[in-house]
């Protein structure tokens, strides 16, 4: 079908590129979009999500999901997986950000790489549905992975797509997709499983602790989350870099109203201190620097400063069991 056009999302991973494969075999011209998001590891992989789009000859088109995404984060209409992972509602969120680009290129539907009971809490039968409703696209998303264990699509009634050419993969083992890659000479696929930090705990104990202590959030705060040690000191937050690429990328994130702190001639961490500047809050964040540093003497100097080191306090090294009090986890 020379004039039919279809929107995929492709994650980058073994299923969506096999998804767009199958839609492509039946002379269908395939857009991909790839969404992406400050809690997915599959950032760092763009580079191969260009050279896996090269090399399907489809075009791309990349959005990045900014505050309004967050705000499903904070509050999911079909809550959390097992951390702070809202795989139903972000799926829902994903799909209306595609609805609105196939309306804009004229695509004719949408299709996913999704696998029937892949994920327990996104890919069952009821979510599956759930996620169809709420998006928009009931009827009209098609799946073609697992298609024929599924309804009817608008594209497969319509006879824009056969599906006999469709498959009927169900759950965790990836054999059947390893064998079709296999067929469609595709050797070369990021593994499996991870790729949220949501559904990581420590990641989910700092997101909690940062929706908790503050109202609006933006990409900047969620960024600093994947930096350094996080502490909790009252409404105060400090966190505290672990090595010279952690102090870098701190310094780079720290916003306008942060104080940052250092410990003199000898190796030390970069500390930010975010909230209400008090005596209390710059002793308890030197103290935490004095702590992290290579001077391991009981007292030590501190400098710290908004935009130069230009003040300085000396103050006693944090019992370990305290720090551990403050610390997010």
């Amino acid at each position: 079908m020379d004039d039919m056009k279809a929107l995929a999302l492709l994650s980058g991973g073994l299923d969506s590129i096999l998804a767009i494969k199958l839609i492509q075999n039946q002379d269908i011209k395939v857009v991909v979009l790839n969404l992406t998001s400050p809690f997915w590891e599959s950032n760092k992989n763009m580079n191969w999500i260009k050279e896996i789009t090269k090399k399907l000859k489809v075009p791309l088109v990349i959005i990045e999901l900014k505050e309004d995404y967050l705000k499903v984060i904070r509050k999911p209409k079909y809550g959390y997986g097992k951390n702070m992972n809202p795989c139903v509602d972000c799926k829902i969120f994903m799909l209306k950000k595609a609805k609105e680009i196939a309306e804009k290129i004229g695509a004719s539907f949408i299709f996913t790489g999704e696998v029937l009971d892949e994920r327990p809490k996104s890919q069952n039968k009821k979510a599956l549905e759930i996620i169809e409703k709420e998006s928009g696209l009931k009827g009209k998303l098609l799946r073609p992975l697992s298609a024929k264990l599924l309804p009817e699509a608008e594209a497969e009634r319509k006879g824009w797509i056969d599906r006999e050419k469709l498959l009927d993969i169900k759950g965790r083992q990836r054999k059947k997709q390893m064998q079709l890659a296999k067929e469609f000479g595709i050797n070369k696929y990021p593994s499996p499983g991870g790729g949220c930090l949501l559904t990581y705990k420590e990641f989910s104990d700092k997101v909690r602790d940062l929706f908790k202590h503050k109202e609006k959030v933006n990409i900047e705060d969620i960024n600093m989350l994947k930096v350094g040690r996080h502490f909790r000191f009252g409404k105060n937050k400090i966190i505290v870099g672990r090595n010279e690429k952690e102090n870098k990328q701190l310094l780079n994130l720290k916003q306008a109203n942060d104080y940052y702190f250092e410990v003199p001639d000898c190796g030390s961490p970069v500390t930010i201190l975010q909230g209400l500047k008090t005596k209390k809050t710059i002793e308890k964040t030197a103290s935490i620097t004095l702590h992290y540093s290579d001077n391991k003497k009981s007292k030590g100097l501190v400098k710290f400063g908004k935009e130069k080191l230009n003040r300085k306090i000396t103050v006693s090294q944090l019992d370990k069991k305290e720090l551990e009090k403050f610390r997010i986890r």
